[in-house]
């Protein structure tokens, strides 16, 4: 866990710091920007066209991965109550369960004297401030989807094409993503005795929870969880491997690539759901995840446009029969 890749001290400019899942995110979208760029221009498309939708799929991708952790991740009244009495906010990666002074809770957190809980400065821009974590993948999905939908409609690059082009890229940006993530401690699996377990940092998110959960007291190091951030990396990698180098190239008809990654993604991340512990949205008593829930109609929207294409290529392969 390094929540801080590395910060440096900048004349004029003070301490300048780099935000691990911010950092990775960042190199994510920018190995997306080169691939689909260095792809387009093999087909004889717009560049700089493509170079536009990448920028502003990032901004829109980014917004709506954001709205999607305040409304289904649990934690809007937290944002609400940082602005109006931070005291009720919970101090996640304190270092400490018990204070008496704000160095005994690490970080910039504030201590309170009734309470001896270590508790968040007041901030009422704490729900845009996205460099600090708290962001949904699907909810930057549908956004980003959602708006290269109306830019590529509008300067006629070709929904399908384009789509396909971006796909390979939105995994190979997931890869970096969720890596981000386990540096940073977020998005942790349940508790495990299998080699695969890790432990995270006293102070830290999981920590925390297992403490809340009353599995281990405050004076315990972290139980050992799955890694599931790297687990989904893991997934990500495979499934770009696939959709880059397997079936790109096998392709028959253009948005293929774009199904596949629909119904690859989709059931690496469900899998990959079961193992995870860290609060987030659930439904039916905690039976199904918001992403699991949302992974549903896009594995089955993957399926029916996979139909669809290889309809085209029948229709288009039977056309010159009929006609002769």
């Amino acid at each position: 866990m390094r929540p801080v890749l590395f910060a440096f001290h900048a004349p004029l400019f003070g301490e300048i710091s780099f935000p691990a899942y911010f950092t990775m995110l960042t190199l994510g979208f920018g190995l997306a920007m080169i691939l689909t760029v260095r792809e387009s221009r093999r087909l004889g498309m717009d560049h700089e066209r493509i170079l536009d939708t990448n920028l502003w799929m990032v901004v829109w991708g980014i917004i709506g991965a954001r709205v999607l952790h305040l409304i289904a991740d649990g934690h809007f009244h937290d944002y609400v109550n940082l602005c109006t009495d931070s005291t009720k906010v919970p101090a996640i990666d304190a270092l400490t369960s018990y204070c008496t002074t704000a160095a005994q809770c690490g970080y910039d957190y504030l201590c309170n004297a009734a309470t001896h809980k270590c508790y968040p400065p007041r901030d009422c821009f704490a729900a845009v401030k996205v460099w600090r974590g708290g962001l949904a993948y699907y909810g930057g999905f549908i956004f980003a989807v959602g708006f290269a939908f109306y830019y590529v409609r509008k300067y006629k690059l070709g929904w399908w094409r384009t789509a396909d082009l971006a796909a390979p890229g939105i995994m190979l940006g997931l890869v970096c993503g969720r890596v981000g993530c386990f540096l940073n401690g977020c998005c942790y699996g349940k508790p495990t005795d299998s080699a695969l377990g890790v432990i995270f940092p006293r102070g830290g998110s999981a920590w925390r929870q297992q403490v809340d959960s009353n599995l281990i007291r405050a004076t315990q190091d972290a139980l050992p969880v799955h890694a599931t951030q790297l687990y989904e990396s893991l997934a990500c990698f495979i499934v770009f491997i696939i959709l880059y180098f397997v079936v790109r190239p096998r392709r028959r008809a253009f948005g293929e690539v774009f199904a596949a990654m629909l119904i690859l993604y989709g059931i690496g991340r469900s899998i990959c759901e079961i193992w995870r512990d860290d609060d987030r949205g659930v439904f039916f008593g905690n039976l199904i995840s918001t992403s699991q829930l949302i992974s549903i109609p896009l594995i089955a929207g993957g399926i029916a446009l996979l139909i669809w294409t290889r309809r085209q290529v029948r229709a288009r392969a039977a056309a010159p029969a009929v006609a002769g």
